[in-house]
Formats: structure tokens, sequence, C-alpha cells
């Protein structure tokens, strides 16, 4: 597509990055599935490992299917580039690894998906890596976490399991005024209902799991270049700005311009920590995409039902869905998230852990799974699965105490998900 900003997301979500193809003419974009390709000649290969042309190598770092997928992601996101990768969790460390070096950290915002703390909080240990942690609400707390070895902020735009929406606006204007990018994962909202690059941030990474593909079937993540940050206004990014070994002095930000950030995680990032995303799970995502705003709209009219029902029911003493009025983060939704506060909340259940625990076996339609964003409505009790490796201090700063369920809420009929909780919050509470 020559002109997407004349294009509207609907159109964009089946379109965006997909031709014909050039030998069959197939509609659907195919599934190359291959691991290498042919050089035209010697002086073309030369030209791909030096990175003075763009074309394909090796699937382990570029693949058709996969860069359909990568373009879709980044027209929707507004960004310029994209680079796509094995999972969520491979995701976070390719934001990082081009910013990041022994002894520098990272802020980032207690309310995270469980595996999200532990991989900030324990592993990027291992690479000489620091996570500070702070209420992403306090922007007095966050200002005064970044320090000269500062590299990045990091927050989800609607948290997992709670649903709260972060304030972008104001941690995109910390993160300007400290000379460093703002990265958010915006997997529990989809392009669909947040633009995270419209508020500033620098990078956007995704669960492609999750709502993307929104069925359930294979896993991914993506990285998203906003363009929009100068890493050579200072010298705290070398990897972007600073001459690379690896390339005989090539520097990136020089060299490509916006689409440093890309490149980089594409020559080095995946050359290197090689969590490649397979072109079959592209495929999958493709599909899933071509349907993202349909679902979505619907996710949060099920959403609404359901919680606004919950909030209500006096065997429940709390329910955390952004979407209810009665929510601290309801006047965000206007300016963060204008087409709805997504379909992931928790509810804190009457009886503690014990009746969390029957209230989850109870459920027929809910299903019992470690993942959310699908098509399908999912319930999982976070303090003893997602959650279990933190400590109490950090689940209750995490929204995922002993006595709260999350639900992702499908694309079911609503009266038939509320009917389930209703007979299960019977069962569990008798």
């Amino acid at each position: 597509m020559s002109d997407t900003a004349s294009y509207g997301f609907d159109t964009l979500q089946v379109h965006a990055g997909a031709r014909p193809d050039p030998a069959t003419g197939a509609r659907q974009t195919p599934i190359y599935q291959t691991t290498a390709y042919v050089f035209r000649d010697a002086e073309h290969a030369a030209a791909l490992f030096n990175l003075q042309e763009v074309g394909f190598i090796y699937s382990r770092l570029t693949n058709p299917t996969v860069a359909v997928l990568q373009e879709r992601i980044a027209t929707l996101e507004g960004g310029v580039g994209a680079v796509c990768c094995s999972s969520g969790h491979a995701a976070q460390i390719m934001a990082l690894f081009p910013l990041m070096e022994p002894g520098k950290n990272v802020v980032v915002s207690t309310r995270l998906y469980g595996g999200s703390v532990t991989q900030f909080s324990q592993t990027i240990k291992r690479f000489g890596w620091e996570a500070r942690f702070v209420d992403i609400d306090d922007e007095a707390a966050v200002a005064a976490a970044i320090d000269d070895n500062t590299r990045a902020i990091f927050c989800e735009s609607i948290a997992n399991p709670g649903g709260h929406i972060a304030d972008l606006d104001a941690l995109s204007a910390i993160s300007a005024k400290a000379g460093i990018p703002l990265i958010v994962d915006n997997t529990s909202a989809t392009p669909y209902l947040c633009n995270p690059i419209k508020h500033g941030a620098t990078l956007v990474v995704h669960s492609t799991t999750k709502y993307l593909t929104g069925n359930g079937t294979v896993t991914g993540g993506c990285v998203v270049d906003s363009g929009n940050f100068d890493w050579s206004a200072s010298d705290k990014f070398p990897s972007l700005s600073a001459p690379e070994p690896a390339y005989h002095g090539l520097k990136f930000h020089e060299t490509f311009g916006n689409l440093a950030f890309t490149f980089h995680s594409i020559a080095i990032g995946l050359r290197d920590l090689g969590m490649t995303m397979n072109p079959q799970g592209a495929h999958y995502t493709l599909m899933g995409i071509e349907t993202l705003s349909l679902r979505m709209e619907r996710h949060v009219e099920n959403a609404v039902k359901v919680a606004s029902w919950l909030e209500t029911d006096p065997r429940i003493e709390a329910v955390t869905y952004a979407g209810l009025p009665s929510n601290p983060c309801y006047g965000r939704i206007a300016s963060i998230c204008p087409k709805g506060a997504g379909a992931l909340f928790t509810i804190a259940v009457k009886g503690g852990y014990d009746a969390c625990v029957k209230l989850v076996d109870s459920l027929e339609i809910f299903s019992h799974v470690a993942n959310l964003g699908d098509t399908r409505s999912l319930v999982i009790h976070s303090a003893s699965t997602t959650h279990r490796q933190l400590s109490p201090e950090q689940q209750e700063a995490a929204g995922a105490g002993a006595n709260v369920v999350r639900l992702s809420i499908g694309i079911e009929d609503a009266k038939d998900l509320i009917a389930d909780l209703d007979q299960a919050l019977t069962k569990a509470l008798s």
C-alpha cells in the first residue's frame, strides 16, 4: 500500500504490508517455510551482509512472511519499523538489548505481568542490568528513580492483571526530560484501543500471542520502533550511535536514521540472540489481525457488561476494570484508550484464597489457562500461578493478591458469561 496514512484502521489491519505473491498471484500471504534464500551473485550476497542492501539472507534474521507481519504491526502502531520475535518476553529483551550495558538500569512499573516482574527483577541481573520498580502513577517517584545510568522507562498501557491504564503523556514527558526512551507494552490494549507512540512512546512491545493473534494458537512477540528518538543526542546509546565493530565501524543511527533501532535489532539482536519468530506463527497472527477491530469491540462491550454486573454482586469485594466510572483510571480512557478500556481486569472475591480456587474450578465457559486475549473467556488465580514467584508485597503491588482472580473476557454471549460466573460464585462461597 503506497499511502497508508489515507486508510482507516479496518483497511490497514487487512492490507498493510501484504501484496499478491509475485510468483503465483496468491492473495493471502504465503508461509515462506524456508531457512535460506538464493543470492543473485557474490556481489549481491556481500551487499546484504554489509547492510548495503535490504533483502533476505537467512530466516533467523528475516523472512518474507514475518516481514509482512512486521510492516502490518508497525503501520497499525504508527511506527517506522518493527521486529518480530519468538514471544512477548523475547520482545522485552529485544527492546532493551540495544539500550543497555552492564551497570545500567531501567525504571519499571510495579504494575506488570508476574512473569515480566520476574524477568526484570531477577533474570536481567545476569546481564548486569538493574530494574528499579516504582508506582508508575507517582510521577515524582518515577523521576527520582532516574539517574545517569538509567536507559529507559518501561510500563504497560493497560496493566496485566488489574487493567490499570498508565498516564502515557506524563511518563513520556518525564522520559523526554531525562533524554531516555519510554517503552510501552501495548499487549492488553492493542493498537486498536491505544497508540502509545502518539503519546510519546519511543518503542512499543507486544506479546502477539494475545489479542493480535486472538485465537490461542501460537506464541510471538514484536518491538515497534517509533523512529522519533535521537539516538545520537548523547553518549548514552553507543550501540546505536557509536561505530559497530561487527560491521567495520558502521554507525547505525548515522547510516539508517530513524530506522536505526529496527536495523540494529535485526542485524545484531536477531543475529546474536536468535529469538526468531517462525513463518507459520507469523501467518496465524496475520490472519488474526485481520479481525482485530471487530474482536476488540466485542471484547470491550462484553467486559463492560460483565464488570458492571460483578461490581453490584455482594460476593465481590472489588472490581478493577478501568471501564467502570468508579475506577480511578476511568478519566484516562478518553485520552489514552478512547475506544475502550480493554477486556482484562481482576475481581477480589469474598472468602479469600480458598474461594478463588473454588471459583476457578467451578467455571464452565471460562477456561482456566495461563493466557489472555483469546476469543474465549479465560480465568486464572494469579497469586498461585503467574505471580506465584513474587513476594506477597510484590503480588499486592501488581494487583494480584491472594483473594484476586484475573478475568480475560472473550467474545461469547455476555449473558452466558455472567450466568457462568454466577453459578461458580455460588459454589465457591457455599
